[in-house]
Protein backbone atom coordinates (compact mmCIF):
# COMPACT_ATOMS: atom_id res chain seq x y z
CA UNK A 1 0.00 0.00 0.00
CA UNK A 2 0.75 3.72 -0.10
CA UNK A 3 2.06 5.69 2.65
CA UNK A 4 -0.25 6.84 5.45
CA UNK A 5 -2.52 9.62 4.95
CA UNK A 6 -4.84 11.02 8.02
CA UNK A 7 -7.26 13.85 6.34
CA UNK A 8 -9.48 15.96 8.18
CA UNK A 9 -12.29 15.46 5.96
CA UNK A 10 -15.86 16.59 6.16
CA UNK A 11 -18.62 13.60 6.80
CA UNK A 12 -20.91 12.95 4.37
CA UNK A 13 -21.78 9.02 4.58
CA UNK A 14 -23.68 7.53 7.12
CA UNK A 15 -21.21 4.35 6.38
CA UNK A 16 -18.99 3.81 10.02
CA UNK A 17 -15.84 2.12 10.98
CA UNK A 18 -17.64 0.68 13.98
CA UNK A 19 -20.75 -0.89 11.91
CA UNK A 20 -19.84 -1.88 8.29
CA UNK A 21 -15.65 -1.64 7.79
CA UNK A 22 -14.58 -3.08 10.52
CA UNK A 23 -16.60 -5.88 9.75
CA UNK A 24 -15.38 -5.92 6.08
CA UNK A 25 -12.23 -5.28 7.28
CA UNK A 26 -12.04 -8.13 9.67
CA UNK A 27 -13.37 -10.40 6.93
CA UNK A 28 -11.15 -10.21 4.20
CA UNK A 29 -8.06 -8.07 5.67
CA UNK A 30 -7.27 -8.81 9.00
CA UNK A 31 -5.86 -12.56 8.42
CA UNK A 32 -2.97 -10.41 7.28
CA UNK A 33 -3.41 -7.59 8.56
CA UNK A 34 -2.76 -8.06 12.07
CA UNK A 35 0.35 -8.68 14.27
CA UNK A 36 1.96 -12.04 13.45
CA UNK A 37 0.04 -11.61 9.74
CA UNK A 38 2.04 -11.47 6.84
CA UNK A 39 0.72 -7.55 6.16
CA UNK A 40 3.27 -4.93 7.41
CA UNK A 41 0.80 -3.05 10.08
CA UNK A 42 -2.44 -4.13 11.44
CA UNK A 43 -5.53 -2.79 10.40
CA UNK A 44 -7.90 -4.18 13.67
CA UNK A 45 -8.89 -0.56 15.18
CA UNK A 46 -10.18 2.53 13.89
CA UNK A 47 -6.69 4.40 14.71
CA UNK A 48 -4.50 1.78 13.13
CA UNK A 49 -7.20 1.72 9.88
CA UNK A 50 -7.81 5.56 9.65
CA UNK A 51 -4.20 7.01 8.42
CA UNK A 52 -4.53 4.25 5.73
CA UNK A 53 -7.97 4.75 4.69
CA UNK A 54 -7.01 6.89 1.51
CA UNK A 55 -4.59 3.44 0.41
CA UNK A 56 -6.98 0.95 0.83
CA UNK A 57 -9.49 2.46 -1.21
CA UNK A 58 -6.75 2.60 -3.83
CA UNK A 59 -5.62 -0.69 -3.08
CA UNK A 60 -8.63 -2.03 -3.85
CA UNK A 61 -10.46 -0.13 -6.32
CA UNK A 62 -7.29 -1.30 -8.58
CA UNK A 63 -8.03 -4.87 -7.10
CA UNK A 64 -4.62 -4.93 -5.73
CA UNK A 65 -5.75 -5.59 -2.18
CA UNK A 66 -6.74 -8.00 -1.35
CA UNK A 67 -3.97 -10.51 -2.51
CA UNK A 68 -5.85 -13.13 -4.67
CA UNK A 69 -4.70 -15.08 -7.86
CA UNK A 70 -8.05 -16.76 -9.17
CA UNK A 71 -10.00 -15.04 -11.85
CA UNK A 72 -13.11 -15.09 -10.76
CA UNK A 73 -15.82 -17.46 -12.44
CA UNK A 74 -13.14 -20.14 -13.41
CA UNK A 75 -13.28 -22.61 -10.95
CA UNK A 76 -15.09 -22.41 -7.57
CA UNK A 77 -12.78 -22.01 -4.19
CA UNK A 78 -13.33 -21.61 -0.50
CA UNK A 79 -12.46 -18.94 1.39
CA UNK A 80 -11.60 -16.30 -1.61
CA UNK A 81 -9.83 -13.01 -0.69
CA UNK A 82 -10.89 -11.11 -2.81
CA UNK A 83 -13.52 -8.59 -2.93
CA UNK A 84 -16.85 -8.65 -4.77
CA UNK A 85 -18.16 -5.05 -6.34
CA UNK A 86 -20.30 -4.38 -3.44
CA UNK A 87 -17.19 -4.77 -0.86
CA UNK A 88 -15.29 -2.44 -2.81
CA UNK A 89 -17.76 0.34 -3.38
CA UNK A 90 -18.82 0.63 0.78
CA UNK A 91 -15.02 0.95 1.45
CA UNK A 92 -14.42 3.19 -0.94
CA UNK A 93 -17.50 5.24 -0.29
CA UNK A 94 -17.02 5.14 3.28
CA UNK A 95 -13.55 6.66 2.61
CA UNK A 96 -15.34 9.32 0.02
CA UNK A 97 -17.53 10.07 2.94
CA UNK A 98 -15.11 10.80 5.18
CA UNK A 99 -13.93 7.92 6.73
CA UNK A 100 -15.89 8.14 10.20
CA UNK A 101 -15.50 6.02 13.06
CA UNK A 102 -19.29 5.64 14.20
CA UNK A 103 -19.68 4.50 17.68
CA UNK A 104 -18.21 2.20 19.67
CA UNK A 105 -21.18 -0.26 20.74
CA UNK A 106 -21.57 -0.58 17.36
CA UNK A 107 -18.37 -2.66 16.61
CA UNK A 108 -18.31 -6.25 16.53
CA UNK A 109 -16.54 -8.97 18.34
CA UNK A 110 -12.74 -9.45 17.91
CA UNK A 111 -11.81 -11.85 14.34
CA UNK A 112 -10.83 -15.07 15.24
CA UNK A 113 -8.01 -16.89 12.86
CA UNK A 114 -8.67 -20.29 12.15
CA UNK A 115 -5.76 -22.78 11.75
CA UNK A 116 -4.01 -23.23 8.06
CA UNK A 117 -5.77 -25.40 6.28
CA UNK A 118 -5.49 -29.15 6.37
CA UNK A 119 -4.81 -28.78 2.52
CA UNK A 120 -1.07 -28.53 3.37
CA UNK A 121 -0.47 -31.97 4.60
CA UNK A 122 -2.50 -33.84 1.64
CA UNK A 123 -1.45 -36.15 -1.31
CA UNK A 124 -0.30 -34.23 -4.23
CA UNK A 125 -0.26 -34.99 -8.05
CA UNK A 126 1.80 -32.96 -10.07
CA UNK A 127 -0.21 -31.47 -13.59
CA UNK A 128 1.28 -31.76 -17.10
CA UNK A 129 -0.70 -30.67 -19.78
CA UNK A 130 -2.17 -33.84 -22.01
CA UNK A 131 -2.15 -36.20 -18.71
CA UNK A 132 -4.38 -38.80 -18.93
CA UNK A 133 -5.46 -40.18 -15.36
CA UNK A 134 -5.05 -43.65 -15.07
CA UNK A 135 -7.75 -43.65 -11.59
CA UNK A 136 -9.97 -41.60 -10.20
CA UNK A 137 -9.07 -38.77 -8.05
CA UNK A 138 -11.02 -36.98 -5.72
CA UNK A 139 -9.43 -33.54 -6.13
CA UNK A 140 -9.97 -30.95 -2.85
CA UNK A 141 -7.44 -28.17 -4.12
CA UNK A 142 -4.78 -27.35 -6.46
CA UNK A 143 -1.77 -25.21 -5.64
CA UNK A 144 0.53 -23.40 -8.08
CA UNK A 145 3.83 -24.77 -7.36
CA UNK A 146 6.50 -22.57 -9.81
CA UNK A 147 4.63 -19.48 -11.79
CA UNK A 148 6.92 -16.57 -12.87
CA UNK A 149 5.82 -13.05 -11.38
CA UNK A 150 2.93 -11.06 -13.83
CA UNK A 151 2.46 -14.65 -15.79
CA UNK A 152 -0.81 -16.27 -16.65
CA UNK A 153 -1.97 -19.56 -16.87
CA UNK A 154 -5.15 -21.95 -17.24
CA UNK A 155 -5.85 -25.15 -16.75
CA UNK A 156 -8.78 -27.47 -16.78
CA UNK A 157 -9.89 -31.03 -17.17
CA UNK A 158 -11.63 -32.55 -20.10
CA UNK A 159 -13.88 -35.36 -18.97
CA UNK A 160 -14.25 -38.86 -20.43
CA UNK A 161 -17.63 -37.58 -21.92
CA UNK A 162 -16.18 -34.77 -23.20
CA UNK A 163 -17.39 -32.14 -20.61
CA UNK A 164 -14.73 -29.78 -19.32
CA UNK A 165 -13.89 -28.64 -15.89
CA UNK A 166 -12.27 -25.40 -15.16
CA UNK A 167 -9.80 -26.23 -12.18
CA UNK A 168 -7.95 -22.41 -12.12
CA UNK A 169 -7.05 -19.20 -14.46
CA UNK A 170 -4.72 -16.97 -13.42
CA UNK A 171 -4.21 -13.89 -15.16
CA UNK A 172 -1.63 -12.13 -13.67
CA UNK A 173 0.63 -14.19 -10.90
CA UNK A 174 1.62 -13.05 -7.56
CA UNK A 175 3.76 -15.05 -5.62
CA UNK A 176 2.65 -12.72 -2.17
CA UNK A 177 -0.98 -14.23 -2.38
CA UNK A 178 0.38 -18.05 -3.76
CA UNK A 179 -1.42 -20.05 -1.48
CA UNK A 180 -3.05 -23.45 -1.72
CA UNK A 181 -6.52 -23.24 -3.13
CA UNK A 182 -9.41 -25.34 -1.78
CA UNK A 183 -12.25 -25.89 -4.02
CA UNK A 184 -15.70 -25.15 -2.90
CA UNK A 185 -16.69 -29.05 -3.74
CA UNK A 186 -14.46 -31.84 -4.29
CA UNK A 187 -13.74 -32.36 -7.83
CA UNK A 188 -14.17 -36.32 -8.69
CA UNK A 189 -12.30 -36.68 -12.02
CA UNK A 190 -13.11 -39.98 -13.64
CA UNK A 191 -10.31 -42.62 -14.87
CA UNK A 192 -9.69 -41.34 -18.01
CA UNK A 193 -9.70 -37.79 -17.58
CA UNK A 194 -7.14 -35.30 -19.13
CA UNK A 195 -5.38 -32.68 -17.76
CA UNK A 196 -4.84 -29.55 -19.63
CA UNK A 197 -2.53 -26.61 -18.88
CA UNK A 198 -2.38 -23.23 -21.24
CA UNK A 199 1.13 -21.19 -20.11
CA UNK A 200 4.44 -22.40 -18.23
CA UNK A 201 3.56 -23.09 -14.54
CA UNK A 202 4.50 -26.38 -12.30
CA UNK A 203 0.73 -27.29 -10.85
CA UNK A 204 -0.54 -29.57 -8.52
CA UNK A 205 -4.00 -31.33 -7.43
CA UNK A 206 -4.30 -31.55 -3.67
CA UNK A 207 -6.10 -35.24 -3.68
CA UNK A 208 -7.37 -37.44 -1.01
CA UNK A 209 -4.76 -40.43 -2.88
CA UNK A 210 -2.11 -40.04 -5.22
CA UNK A 211 -3.09 -42.34 -8.27
CA UNK A 212 -1.13 -42.76 -11.22
CA UNK A 213 -1.30 -40.97 -14.35
CA UNK A 214 -0.09 -41.49 -17.91
CA UNK A 215 1.72 -38.99 -20.45
CA UNK A 216 -0.05 -38.54 -23.69
CA UNK A 217 2.24 -37.62 -26.62
CA UNK A 218 -1.23 -36.54 -28.91
CA UNK A 219 -1.03 -32.66 -29.18
CA UNK A 220 -3.14 -30.59 -27.20
CA UNK A 221 -6.99 -29.92 -28.78
CA UNK A 222 -8.69 -26.99 -28.16
CA UNK A 223 -10.61 -27.01 -24.61
CA UNK A 224 -14.02 -28.67 -24.78
CA UNK A 225 -17.08 -26.31 -24.59
CA UNK A 226 -18.70 -25.57 -21.89
CA UNK A 227 -22.04 -23.55 -20.90
CA UNK A 228 -20.58 -20.16 -19.80
CA UNK A 229 -17.05 -20.28 -21.60
CA UNK A 230 -15.88 -16.80 -22.48
CA UNK A 231 -15.37 -15.84 -26.26
CA UNK A 232 -11.96 -17.37 -26.30
CA UNK A 233 -13.81 -20.51 -25.32
CA UNK A 234 -11.90 -21.12 -22.51
CA UNK A 235 -13.97 -23.98 -19.94
CA UNK A 236 -16.36 -22.30 -17.31
CA UNK A 237 -14.88 -19.19 -17.57
CA UNK A 238 -16.88 -16.51 -16.86
CA UNK A 239 -19.37 -18.33 -14.91
CA UNK A 240 -21.44 -16.12 -12.60
CA UNK A 241 -21.14 -17.08 -8.81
Amino acid sequence: MLGPLWGHDIVTTKITWAREISRLVNQRCASCHRPGGGAPFALLTYEQARPWARSMAEEVLERRMPPWNPVKGFGEFKHEAGLNQEEISLLADWVEGGAPRGKDRYLPPAPVFPAPPALLSRPRLAITDQQLLAQTVTARGIAVVRLREGASVSAWAELPDGAAEPLLEIAAFRQVANQPLEFLRPLRLPAGTRLHISGTAALALISSGGPPARQSGLSAPRPPAAPAAKHDGRPGAGRSR
